[in-house]
């Protein structure tokens, strides 16, 4: 049985060459089970004609085919699904019997020992890049990006001399490579000096927040948080089933005199505070760490964007104000290079890096060997350096772009970086709720994050949102910004 040539559609999503892309399609079809062995295929001459593409691509696209044994040629008959093609599997339903009912079935809620789903975390769009106006936080913007030497320092990690760090089983340890490098060159920078015990790499932050969480705090400890805060953060301490303290955050930032007696963890972000963006100025620095002793707490420093203190030097990370060891240090690769590469670090005392590093062994060992070593590279390299550079200067640009607009439209900026940042933290009228103006704007072409997953307690403000300009054009931000403002003005005159 012929396959009718209309059943084969490049879809405009689809990755990779014309070549690659019509290769998977048609794997797709014999390994989904449309198309059976024995089957023949359309004639390249006929597939070429029906996909708008070059004969020669088809044709280079059945060889592949043929090489991997999911096409058999017939002389001048053509080609065919190959009897030796990966069949799709076949899976018996379980069979319905009289005593199957309601009373034998699994409730499963019931069955859940514990909930993590529900919450009221950030959503993005996964197709946030289609939007015209994407004000959303953390996202890459592809036209900054190298992405010319990051794929030279992949292959370079995939190379011969380095292919212990790509099949390698580290258990619970790092590529020292990476390590030595966030030893001697990325935490100098912070004012921060720490030998490799001392170090521990992590999927990200958060997984860094977890692992924090987890070893620091129980059920009779009490962790202090800014408010508002990372949402993810609030999620990681419920899990770790401590009392949690919320502490108001002013223009200034964390006010130390505020945090609670009681209090065993300190949870902070002084370079740019999540979500308002403002830093920590060197006096409240000061004062932190002196509530923190006074207290004998300790501090988890969040140091997010650090890398994004264009306009002035970033200021001393809390960890190299710490003469008493209370400080643990998260940095993040993920934020300034690509949310997707998932890598950060843990720097604090080796009795507390130890017990981090026990644990994540025991949950996913360590961060894939290949990923670490590309990174090692890139960095190494000078890569990252140039990366920042560029970053700097189109934020620099974005934010004076987007500035002038808020104040041309009369927007209210609550909260912002006198170092830097790449957001604004802005708050509507009163009466504003912005999940509903941010679902408006959508219609628009316009995304926004709204500011109440930030806020802990019952009174949550509704009326604040973050505007962020990462991964937008400078070009666009006015006429996205004139949207916004026009659709406040309607809700709040309505």
């Amino acid at each position: 049985m012929a396959i009718p040539v209309e059943t084969f559609l490049l879809r405009p999503d689809q990755e990779g060459t014309l070549q690659a892309r019509i290769q998977q399609m048609v794997a797709t079809g014999i390994l989904s089970g449309r198309f059976r062995h024995g089957e023949k295929l359309p004639s390249t001459r006929a597939l070429a004609a029906h996909l708008r593409v070059s004969r020669i691509t088809v044709t280079l696209a059945y060889t592949e085919l043929l090489a991997n044994d999911y096409l058999t040629a017939r002389g001048r008959s053509g080609y065919f699904v190959s009897d030796n093609a990966p069949s799709p599997p076949r899976f018996a339903a379980p069979k319905e019997t009289a005593e199957t009912d309601s009373a034998t079935r699994v409730d499963w809620t019931r069955a859940l020992g514990q909930r993590f789903s529900g919450g009221a975390g950030l959503v993005k769009p996964q197709d946030w890049a289609r939007y015209r106006y994407p004000f959303i936080y953390g996202q890459t913007d592809p036209t900054l990006f190298d992405h010319a030497n990051w794929r030279l320092c992949a292959i370079q990690a995939l190379g011969t001399k380095d292919f212990g760090a790509l099949t390698g089983d580290y258990y619970d340890q790092d590529d020292p490579k990476l390590i030595e490098f966030i030893a001697r060159h990325t935490l100098p920078r912070r004012g921060i000096l720490a030998d490799p015990p001392e170090i521990l790499m992590t999927l990200g932050a958060q997984n860094a927040l977890w692992l924090t969480a987890q070893v620091l705090l129980n059920q009779r400890r009490q962790a202090a948080v800014e408010n508002p805060c990372y949402p993810a953060l609030r999620d990681i301490l419920t899990q770790a089933r401590c009392r949690l303290a919320p502490v108001a955050v002013d223009a200034a930032g964390m006010r130390p005199d505020a945090v609670p007696e009681g209090t065993d963890v300190i949870f902070t972000t002084p370079s740019h505070h999540c979500p308002t963006s403002v830093t920590l100025p060197m006096v409240r620095r000061e004062a932190l760490l002196a509530r923190a002793r006074q207290l004998d707490a300790l501090i988890v420093e969040d140091d997010y964007e650090f890398e994004t203190a264009y306009l002035k030097p970033a200021m001393p990370a809390l960890k190299s104000l710490d003469p008493d060891g209370r400080v643990i240090y998260v940095g993040s690769f993920s934020k300034s290079l690509f949310p997707g590469l998932r890598l950060g670090y843990l720097v604090g005392s080796a009795a507390f890096i130890r017990e981090a590093r026990a644990l994540r062994a025991s949950v996913l060992r360590h961060p894939p060997g290949h990923i670490q070593r590309t990174a090692a590279y890139f960095l190494s390299l000078g890569h990252y350096d140039a990366l920042i550079r560029r970053t700097a200067r189109a934020y620099t640009e974005r934010r004076a772009v987007m500035a002038a607009a808020l104040a041309r439209h009369g927007l209210t900026v609550a909260g912002q970086s006198d170092h830097g940042g790449s957001s604004f933290w802005i708050e509507a009228p009163e009466g504003i709720d912005t999940e509903e103006l941010a679902r408006d704007l959508r219609a628009d072409g316009v995304l926004i994050e709204p500011g109440a997953p930030f806020f802990s307690g019952a009174d949550t403000p509704r009326n604040f949102f973050r505007l962020a300009y990462s991964s937008i054009p400078a070009a666009r931000i006015p006429d996205g910004i004139a949207l916004i403002a026009k659709a406040i003005t309607e809700r709040s005159s309505a």
